[in-house]
């Protein structure tokens, strides 16, 4: 297992859409084991595969307590959304030190490849739903910057950089 280097934000990669899965194979796998370890390393509670130069749709998700619980994601999709929601401030390693309140569904349904390669929908609800639709961003090429006012993102993206330059 590796942990893997972030793209920064400018690249490219980050704000495109990733390609799909055609088959969980044992290069997948060992591609969501590197994306734990990376999620870990940060510490994190996802990460999604274009973030660290791989494009495809891959996503691991861990927002339990005791950790080791990561969800492997091929993939996913969005099935159901509640219409309640729920804020929470995320943020990114490829946009490091800064952060913004996001509000997103409190609940989702989503259906994707999991790790035998069979298809599973499982409801995320709270810190896990965020996590996870913060990681279908990046699979789309948006992140969670993407969501807030031109302004706003201007602003956390020029702060990042100063931070970065430091």
């Amino acid at each position: 297992m590796t942990v893997r280097a972030f793209l920064p934000y400018h690249d490219r990669r980050l704000h495109v859409p990733a390609e799909r899965v055609k088959a969980v194979t044992e290069t997948v796998r060992m591609i969501w084991d590197d994306m734990v370890d990376t999620m870990e390393a940060m510490p994190g509670v996802g990460l999604a595969a274009p973030q660290i130069g791989i494009m495809l749709r891959l996503a691991v998700v861990d927002a339990s307590d005791k950790r080791g619980q990561a969800v492997r994601m091929a993939n996913p999709e969005i099935l159901h959304a509640s219409v309640q929601f729920r804020s929470h401030d995320e943020a990114s390693p490829n946009l490091p030190g800064v952060s913004a309140p996001v509000s997103r569904p409190r609940a989702v349904t989503v259906r994707f490849l999991n790790d035998a390669g069979e298809v599973e929908d499982r409801d995320f609800v709270g810190l896990w739903a965020t996590s996870v639709q913060h990681q279908i961003d990046h699979l789309d090429g948006r992140m969670y910057v993407d969501h807030l006012s031109p302004l706003r993102r201007k602003m956390l993206v020029a702060k990042s950089g100063k931070l970065a330059r430091r």
